[in-house]
């Protein structure tokens, strides 16, 4: 019996690179680059040198970003940053997403306001 491609039943559990590289809005390459500078980033590769993330890589992917992009860090601070302590990071990087979901729903909430007051 086939899995359905949507719902609970069916969950992916690996994306390849390209798919990667459009979920974060970057190159490849970048990817690939990230892969070698750090360490918890360790997609599996087949027999053909291809490249699979898990869901702990794409976890591991949203705290590099997190880290280079939204707090500004060197790649070596944000090395630095996570090998000293991933859990305290994951933490950080999820507070920061769940205030910017908070911020995102506020500003929706007054622009609907102000389109109601001028009506």
């Amino acid at each position: 019996m086939a899995l359905p491609k949507k719902g609970p039943a069916y969950e992916r559990i690996w994306w390849r690179i390209g798919d990667v590289a459009k979920m974060f809005g970057c190159n490849q390459s970048l990817l690939r680059y990230y892969e070698k500078e750090f360490e918890i980033l360790q997609p599996r590769k087949n027999s053909k040198g291809t490249r699979n993330f898990t869901k702990e890589d794409i976890t591991n992917l949203k705290l590099i970003f997190y880290y280079l992009r939204e707090r500004g860090y060197t790649i070596d601070g944000a090395k630095a940053k996570l090998k000293d302590n991933k859990t305290d990071a994951l933490n950080n990087m999820e507070m920061y997403e769940s205030l910017t979901k908070v911020r995102e729903f506020l500003l929706q909430i007054k622009k609907e306001s102000e389109e109601s007051i001028e009506e």
